[in-house]
């Protein structure tokens, strides 16, 4: 049985700190998303996601990562999007996906020293939610992958089969609804 999950969030000096505790995946991805969209609409510019902690990362939670920071960028004034700690897996997959083109990827260990010297003691539980129903989960599920699409072309053909079935879910819960 897979343990499970926390995220773990606090603001160090001018930077918002978020570690994920656990895999990052489409069940926790949402409350991250929550996470970062409230402190960007604080006026917080510099993010950090540490891995230290994170064995590996879905789609849809590296979807989520992407948006963030291509929101950070529409929004402007110089923020940053920094990965911290991220494992051998999760590196590959960051690059080989071309998220290393939009987010900082701290491979030597270099930066934020010392924020990360106080990072234990700043730290605790998130408290944003998850989707509060099926159909919220899907629609972030689809925009995290629309997200990774919008990367590359490799990306939009790696995605398409997902994005595909996503929306045809979307448009028969529509259907029944309707």
């Amino acid at each position: 049985m897979t343990p499970p999950t926390h995220i773990l969030v606090g603001t160090i000096g001018r930077v918002f700190w978020m570690r994920v505790d656990g895999r990052g995946t489409f069940q926790n991805s949402l409350q991250a998303k929550k996470a970062l969209q409230r402190v960007m609409s604080q006026g917080v510019k510099d993010l950090v996601v540490d891995l230290e902690r994170c064995p590996m990362m879905d789609s849809t939670f590296l979807g989520m990562l992407t948006g963030a920071a291509l929101n950070l960028r529409e929004i402007g004034g110089g923020g940053t999007l920094s990965v911290l700690n991220a494992n051998q897996r999760n590196l590959q997959l960051l690059t080989s996906l071309g998220l290393d083109h939009i987010l900082d990827l701290d491979q030597d260990g270099h930066l934020w020293a010392e924020e990360r010297r106080q990072a234990c003691q700043a730290l605790q539980n998130c408290a944003e939610t998850n989707a509060e129903c099926k159909e919220a989960q899907t629609e972030h599920v689809l925009a995290a992958h629309l997200a990774l699409a919008g990367v590359s072309d490799a990306n939009e053909c790696r995605f398409h089969d997902v994005i595909e079935f996503l929306e045809k879910e979307l448009e028969e819960h529509a259907s029944v609804q309707a």
